[in-house]
């Protein structure tokens, strides 16, 4: 009898040691990192050359924000008001059926045919087309060239458009090169398709060091890439929106003196590293989960040390803003404190003692 319990401890240990993964080499551990690496890389590229094709509307959605502040930065630096001192800015759908303004090509534009230049201006009116969609429609012939632009040809115009903010061939990013764009279209491909790419990507992370979990800590791979994904896509999402256009608004006007011609790709750099950024940030509640659940973590540990957290998330908050004051660093902290107190509740709810069953 010693030696059948002797013989069932052995398969006990082997069995226990089957679900840790089994030993691997050291050449084994290569060969899974090569397969993993090649998966991710092929994955990318694929995606990569899909966001090609819709990279110019990608460029346009995420040049927005700058174009923005680079037009509140045009009316603050050249300021309108009228004999009284007041502000003479209106909209142009507050104006009455049929009346008359002179409407300025802020850029090239095209009518039709006709290449309008950037600066000629017209007679125009307020009124209604066929269908009873209001626009502003020529007043007068337009003279461009050795082409002549008839009356009552719609305009090309937002009416709804803010009233404050006027439109500006500055407002346009610029490039150096002739190869400057092609350039720029696949560096926005290429960051769009890692962002798109993350929950594969955090799939062949986890694959490669699940082996060396036990088998019940395997199971958190699902909630995991969900916590991580969602976090990912609210980190970017809180940086398009709420952090870089203040952050753009503070460093435009620093430049009031000077002429704003911004660098497309330096623009491009600095926007989508600080989305990468704010993305990585907001891992936190999921990284938190995977170390409660595996029992490394508790949330009675993480708020003992919330004051070493508290600097820690203020030197972050300093180095990812782009500026060195205090309120737009504080803007970039905010989101941060309120991850680590969702990760104190996270770990409360799914913490756990770490086993080895």
């Amino acid at each position: 009898m010693p030696s059948l319990r002797l013989i069932r401890d052995t398969e006990k240990k082997a069995a226990g040691e089957e679900d840790l993964g089994g030993q691997m080499s050291f050449l084994e551990h290569l060969d899974e990192l090569r397969t993993r690496l090649i998966r991710s890389i092929v994955f990318v590229f694929l995606a990569a050359m899909l966001c090609w094709f819709v990279s110019d509307r990608i460029y346009n959605f995420l040049a927005r924000p700058v174009q923005r502040a680079l037009a509140e930065a045009q009316v603050r630096r050249v300021g309108i008001a009228g004999l009284n001192g007041q502000t003479a800015v209106v909209p142009l759908n507050s104006l009455g059926p049929n009346e008359r303004v002179r409407f300025v090509f802020p850029e090239t534009k095209s009518l039709g045919s006709v290449v309008i230049p950037a600066g000629a201006s017209v007679m125009a009116r307020l009124d209604k087309d066929s269908q009873g969609n209001p626009g502003l429609f020529t007043d007068e012939p337009l003279t461009a060239g050795n082409a002549v632009v008839p009356k009552d040809v719609r305009l090309p115009v937002d009416l709804n458009a803010r009233a404050d903010v006027l439109p500006d061939i500055n407002d346009k990013l610029v490039v150096t090169t002739a190869l400057e764009p092609f350039a720029l279209y696949v560096k926005v491909s290429l960051y769009t398709a890692l962002a798109l790419s993350v929950p594969f990507l955090l799939w062949q992370i986890w694959a490669f060091i699940s082996p060396g979990l036990y088998p019940h800590e395997r199971r958190y791979v699902t909630p995991f890439i969900a916590f991580s994904s969602i976090g990912f896509i609210a980190g970017a999402t809180t940086a398009y929106k709420f952090i870089f256009p203040p952050a753009a608004r503070y460093l435009l006007g620093l430049g009031q003196d000077f002429r704003l011609l911004l660098k497309a790709d330096d623009y491009f750099d600095f926007i989508i590293l600080l989305m990468l950024g704010m993305g990585i940030v907001f891992q936190m509640p999921a990284i938190t989960y995977v170390l409660a659940r595996i029992g490394l973590i508790t949330a009675g540990w993480m708020l003992r040390v919330w004051r070493a957290a508290v600097i820690v998330i203020l030197i972050a908050a300093a180095v990812l803003s782009p500026t060195n004051d205090v309120p737009n660093m504080l803007l970039f902290a905010a989101p941060m404190f309120v991850l680590y107190a969702v990760s104190i509740l996270v770990a409360w709810i799914f913490g756990r003692q770490r086993t080895v069953t």
